[in-house]
């Protein structure tokens, strides 16, 4: 089997790059064993399949939160509309409890939904791979919703290092 070539760009290049690819943004939860309620901001969510339902989501290896995810069976990816960007700065950025004062709901696994995310999808932690400097979670999709206006809302994309709500054409 041949092995790939060496890089001919450096890490910059490389990043610029990925950043001319759209992405709708995330907020994954879970709950610790503790009890306390875990977030992290993600983009980097997409479909496996249809039949099993199946989602993937990748998570830096060196995340303060890469334990509770690792140990967790479950977990829920809330999609964020537009109107969203305050959670998703939170969620990325926020240090202590991320969920203070954030509405949401407990899932039928007792993982945080958060309140007015476009869509949801509450996944069994099917299996992970270690690649590179982050694990991909592969997600079996025990239940999901949409918004009830989802049609009318603008979902919030990431792009050239920007946030954006997306509209039609």
């Amino acid at each position: 089997m041949k092995h790939a070539s060496p890089p001919n760009f450096d890490q910059s290049a490389f990043k610029q790059a990925l950043g001319q690819f759209a992405t709708g943004v995330t907020v994954i939860t879970t709950r610790a064993a503790s009890g306390q309620l875990i977030g992290i901001t993600a983009s980097s969510f997409n479909s496996v399949s249809l039949n099993p339902p199946l989602v993937l989501w990748s998570l830096a290896t060196r995340s303060a939160s890469m334990p509770v995810f690792r140990a967790n069976s479950h977990y829920v990816v809330n999609v964020l509309a537009a109107s969203q960007l305050d959670l998703c700065k939170r969620f990325a950025t926020v240090k202590g409890d991320r969920f203070e004062g954030v509405s949401h709901a407990e899932g039928d696994t007792g993982m945080p939904v958060l309140d007015g995310a476009l869509a949801w999808f509450e996944c069994h932690n099917r299996s992970r791979y270690e690649e590179g400097d982050h694990v991909i979670f592969v997600g079996e999709v025990e239940r999901c919703g949409v918004h009830e206006n989802a049609a009318e809302i603008a979902p919030l994309v990431f792009q050239n290092a920007q946030f954006h709500g997306l509209k039609t054409l």
